[in-house]
């Protein structure tokens, strides 16, 4: 049965603003984006992906077309819209909104969005069945293939949200800071950590917080030309808000790595990072996204040292003959 339908200037409103953050969200990697009669349209790649970012910011009806989508994505693409809007219990107008909610002009472009990425899927040979929660008794190789599958998807779709441009204003910033401040609080902390060591050895003055207090104390001391990363998946941890927002209020450049386009750091910093998650039964969503995450931080890493190249490779020189003398001695 479908629902009741929002008409008027609200409903049009809710979707404008997810066209504005579906267009966010489905930054190209080259700068071109597809054009149908000269109106923008999102690329194709992605779709899913965007469909999942997008999910926690649908209400109703949008919400209930987003999990049908997802729920059975090869079905989706076979549908007319009036059997998805049947089988999400909505109706064709929802259908319609639900289109430009995630960049397409139209149903027939979001078709063709998701059998392009489903036929993807299947020739790259991901055959395992994420969803299926896994049992008690499955052996360690079916194990294997889940984790697996489940990671290479969400750097696959990580790879696809990701906007390079963003990367680029990331490491042109951090390549030029007198200061490096990272936050993060639990499994985000672990992810700061690594990148801390990461630019630590190529010469970058960057520290890694997790206490509050002194991560506080750190970012108040920030300046103009500084840099403050913030970890979060979700982008709703206190923590990492509040010592953004201070490292933002001196100053200094701020970066979210988050996997929340929408979400309260996301919209308190200067740059955005995106990842992508392949939510399973198996694993929680914070878990799940630290594999994305520090592939996004690898390659902000990379791109930092590219610009920094001939100080890096000195430091990777020096730092490693300090500690060659620290390690096991092979017989000859």
């Amino acid at each position: 049965m479908a629902e009741p339908e929002m008409d008027g200037t609200a409903s049009t409103a809710v979707a404008d603003s997810l066209v504005r953050g579906a267009a966010r969200i489905g930054s190209d990697h080259g700068g071109e984006r597809i054009t149908t009669n000269g109106v923008n349209r999102a690329p194709a790649d992605g779709v899913l992906a965007r469909v999942r970012t997008l999910l926690p910011d649908f209400t109703g009806a949008l919400q209930r077309v987003a999990e049908q989508v997802l729920a059975d994505p090869a079905a989706a693409s076979r549908a007319t819209i009036v059997e998805l809007a049947e089988r999400s219990g909505t109706s064709p107008a929802t259908i319609t909104r639900f289109c430009r909610a995630v960049g397409f002009d139209g149903y027939a472009d979001l078709r063709l969005g998701i059998a392009a990425e489903t036929g993807r899927a299947r020739s790259a040979g991901w055959t395992v069945d994420i969803g299926r929660e896994i049992q008690p008794n499955d052996p360690l190789e079916r194990v294997l293939g889940q984790i697996m599958a489940a990671d290479t998807r969400a750097m696959h779709d990580t790879a696809t949200l990701l906007d390079l441009g963003e990367v680029e204003r990331a490491a042109v910033a951090i390549a030029a800071a007198q200061r490096v401040n990272i936050f993060g609080a639990s499994g985000s902390a672990l992810v700061g950590e690594e990148m801390q060591f990461s630019l630590h050895r190529i010469g970058i003055p960057v520290w890694a917080w997790t206490d509050v207090h002194n991560g506080l104390a750190s970012a108040a001391l920030s300046r103009p030309g500084d840099v403050a990363l913030g970890i979060s998946h979700s982008g709703e941890t206190g923590e990492t808000i509040e010592l953004l927002a201070e490292a933002n209020s001196r100053g200094a450049t701020t970066i979210a790595l988050t996997s929340f386009p929408r979400s309260p750091l996301a919209e308190l910093a200067d740059i955005v990072l995106l990842t992508a998650t392949q939510a399973t039964t198996f694993r929680p969503d914070a878990l799940s996204a630290r594999h994305p995450q520090l592939v996004v931080l690898d390659l902000l890493y990379v791109a930092v040292a590219q610009r920094t190249h001939e100080r890096s490779h000195a430091a990777f020189q020096r730092t490693a003959q300090a500690v060659h003398g620290h390690k096991a001695v092979k017989d000859s």
